[in-house]
This record gives structure tokens, sequence and C-alpha cells, in this order.
């Protein structure tokens, strides 16, 4: 299927490769336009302010100068169809790595412009223990089976994905990995590259969110349990033992930025650098959020504190609450996602 060249939206404003960003355009192949972290030599406990804040690759204005060139989708094992959809197990290119993913297509023949696509973004699942084929089985079905291209992409370091694990929120792997999957399915002749939707649930409902301030190229995203709240509010979030990221890099990324760059009151303009909540303005894609109001691993105060957040920038959301439910909404799974593909039909298929 053949597409136009997609433009960086932002102060420099060129044709580049890849997805629509946000802010600076990079023409650059992917290996050099990454931003490297600063290391101080000797960190201070109690680090001087900068006016400027550092370029670390997780800072939202880097990643908008990243490229996500993607790379061709490759279809490496047939599965099981579903009702009325094919399965398979796909491949694509993520910085240089081989990221493996689940791939739906719908029974039947396309629309002229190719399938609408819905980018389901997993939320923790210890990395080592990750499997395609397990987990959200019955999320991924839902959507698949009303007429949408679905991908799951595994994230590096996850099952056979290569690359080492990271944490969602200390580094920008992971979205790097779902944008590169946003380009892919551009490009995938099956696919409608012009309508292209997000869902996200916990951690990847922090990634979705993500992915919202950098990319212009995402029509719609519904999350569900979503870790959305500011990094202020992160820091003092401790997700249980079973849901979160490994020990090791959980604390790894608070305690390192706090040793380089002091508290969100030392050093409010580096916190808000890396927070997507901070630039929430250039969301273009109506959002969706869904939370038990007794949630036992993401405070519903996040999706409410999103809301608020986006309302008050003038920007189409949506929040459901629904009392006495766990983290996956699973009392409430057919309620909540009928809502999610309504809002999806609206948004994807109007």
């Amino acid at each position: 299927m053949a597409l136009t060249r997609r433009q960086f939206i932002g102060t420099a404003g060129r044709a580049a490769v890849g997805i629509t960003a946000l802010g600076v355009a990079s023409c650059q192949p992917a290996s050099s336009s990454k931003v490297q972290a600063t290391h101080s030599p000797s960190p201070s406990p109690t680090p001087t302010p900068s006016a400027t804040p550092p370029p670390v690759p997780l800072a939202i204005a880097a990643m908008r100068a990243k490229s996500y060139p993607g790379s061709p989708l490759t279809v490496i094992q047939p599965l099981a169809p579903g009702n009325n959809y094919s399965q398979s197990i796909a491949t694509y290119k993520s910085d240089g790595l081989t990221i493996r993913g689940l791939l739906t297509i719908p029974s039947g023949t396309a629309p002229l412009s190719g399938w609408p696509v819905i980018i389901f973004n997993h939320g923790f699942i210890p990395p080592a223990q990750y499997r395609t084929t397990e987990r959200y089985v019955a999320y991924v079905d839902a959507i698949a089976r009303r007429g949408y291209i679905v991908f799951k992409s595994d994230y590096r370091g996850h099952g056979s994905s290569e690359g080492p694990p990271s944490s969602a929120y200390g580094t920008p792997d992971y979205t790097v990995d779902v944008l590169n999957a946003l380009t892919t399915l551009q490009h995938f002749n099956q696919a409608d590259a012009n309508r292209i939707g997000f869902w996200g649930h916990s951690m990847g409902g922090h990634i979705t969110l993500r992915s919202l301030v950098v990319s212009h190229d995402i029509r719609v995203a519904a999350i569900w349990g979503g870790v959305v709240a500011p990094y202020r509010d992160l820091l003092n979030w401790h997700p249980p033992p079973a849901d979160s990221s490994p020990p090791a890099l959980n604390r790894s990324w608070r305690q390192d930025f706090l040793s380089r760059f002091g508290t969100p009151d030392q050093n409010p303009a580096f916190w808000d650098s890396i927070s997507p909540n901070t630039f929430l303005n250039d969301v273009t894609a109506p959002v969706q959020l869904h939370h038990s109001t007794t949630d036992e691993d993401v405070p519903v105060a996040f999706s409410q504190t999103l809301r608020q957040e986006l309302t008050a920038v003038g920007k189409p959301v949506e929040l459901f609450t629904y009392p006495g439910d766990n983290h996956n909404i699973s009392s409430n799974f057919n309620t909540a996602m009928s809502r999610s593909i309504a809002f999806f039909d609206r948004a994807l298929k109007a």
C-alpha cells in the first residue's frame, strides 16, 4: 500500500522517515538520533536544580527528536484462528532488536483503505514469564472479532523478544518499541495507516499516554487502570511485588533520578521534562479512561488526575469508574470492553 511521506510537527517542520512526531524533527537514522544520558562523575546528594533539564532519553523532547522507522512485519508462526479472524506471531524491528508480537487480521475482504488497527499495550507481566499467546486473551479477542487488526507487542526482553527488559517509567524503551510498531503497522499492506488506535492497561496505559504526546498518528486511545499520573505522584507509588518492575529496575530509576536531579520540589524542570502530563496540550486523540475505584494495584486517583488535566487543556476525555472491581476490571469486563469498542468505532469507523 503506497503511503505519502509523513511530516514531523514542530519547530523544524521537515519531512522525516517514520511516524509523525511532535517537536523538533530529526532526519537522522535512529542510531544517530539517540540522546545519551548525562552522568555526573560525582553525584551530589542534594543536586543543584538546573534551568535547562539534562537531555535524558526519557525526556519528551528527546523522544520527539528520535526516529521510529519500524520495519516490514514478518509472520513467523501461524496460530489457531479466532472466531472471525486469523492469528499469528509476527516480528518487527525496534532499535535494531527483533521484537515479537501477536497479530490478528479480520477474515473476509478488507476495505479499500485497509483494516483499522488497534495496537494493544499490555500491562506488566514478569518478562521471563511472559508468553505471546498468554494473558489478555479475552481482551484481544473482543477487539479482534469486531473487525480490527490487533497487534500486541511483546516489548523487548519479554518472552522471545530480543534485548534486556527495562523499566517503563525510568526508560523510554517500551514506548520506543510500540512507536516502532506503529510505523510498522502503518506500512502493513492490510492496514489503514490513517486509522490506528491504542489500547493500554496498567503499565501499558503509561506507554500509551507517553506515545500520545510523542506522535500525532494515534487517532484514539483507551486506557484501563493506567499508570498515568505525573511523576511527582509516581515517585510515591509502589506497586505490589507481583505487578511491579523487577525489584532492581523498580528501585534504580527512582534512586538514579533523585540522586542526579533532585526531587520534584528541587528540580521541577527535570521532572516536568520526562512527564507526559506536562505535554497534554499536544494530545490530538480523544482519550477514554476506565478504572476501578477499588483497584488494588493502581490508584483510581491516577485516572481522575489525568481526566482533570486533559479537561483543563480542552482535550476530549471521558472516565468510567467501576466500584468494587479489581485492577483488570474483571467483573465489569463486558461493559468496559463494549464502551471501549464503541469508542474505537466512533473514531476509526465513522
